[in-house]
């Protein structure tokens, strides 16, 4: 049953890293907003961490990279940052749980397998914390620039898919490091040692028997 638990943990926290994988590649953070006179539009604009997209009404598209970090909001900035680094801590919080699963023998003591398994589940809850921050960073500037009166409406947006995405892996990866962690101090085994007396034989008077001379 515990092993059943470490995997489907395991599973979960493993789809929420390639979701955030998937996230940080796609352009569609923020997508185009149709409203006012941009309700008919031939052309949509996507924006990403990576670059940003034109797709024309035809179905053609064409993407270009930042030239600069500078031109970057600061949201996007620090979700660059902080989403490659959920990446590659959710990898290594990977490394650790396989290290310390009961389906492997990778370490043989079943204490030590405990602590290392909650301590991939930290692992995985950091990262997922770290990859909910810029998603939800994100959000607020688009759902602030889209009431702001200021922003004119060429230039608004709204949440794009890989937003979403971020919100699904974030939780996928909370989740599965919360199993992780309760997975471990149930299947710890008594830590103290058993020790047995053994009961000594008596005679019929009720003394321990010995042999006399």
């Amino acid at each position: 049953a515990m092993m059943s638990m470490q995997l489907g943990g395991l599973m979960m926290a493993v789809v929420g890293w390639m979701g955030s994988i998937l996230c940080c590649a796609l352009p569609t953070w923020k997508v185009t907003a149709f409203i006012g006179s941009n309700i008919v539009t031939a052309q949509v604009f996507w924006e990403g961490l990576w670059m940003n997209c034109v797709v024309q009404s035809t179905g053609q598209m064409q993407c270009k990279g930042y030239d600069s970090l500078l031109e970057l909001t600061s949201d996007l900035q620090a979700a660059r940052a902080l989403v490659v680094t959920s990446i590659f801590v959710a990898f290594f919080a990977f490394l650790t749980s396989i290290s310390g699963a009961d389906c492997t023998r990778w370490v043989d003591d079943r204490s030590t397998k405990n602590r290392i398994s909650v301590l991939a589940g930290i692992i995985f809850i950091l990262a997922s914390i770290m990859m909910l921050i810029p998603v939800s960073w994100s959000a607020n500037s688009i759902v602030s620039n889209f009431y702001n009166p200021m922003v004119p409406e060429a230039l608004k947006r709204e949440l794009g898919s890989a937003l979403y995405i971020g919100w699904a892996s974030s939780a996928l990866q909370l989740f599965g490091g919360g199993i992780l962690c309760c997975s471990g101090p149930s299947s710890q085994q008594d830590s103290y040692t058993k020790k047995y007396r053994g009961v000594k034989t008596c005679g019929p008077m009720g003394y321990a028997m010995k042999d006399y001379v």
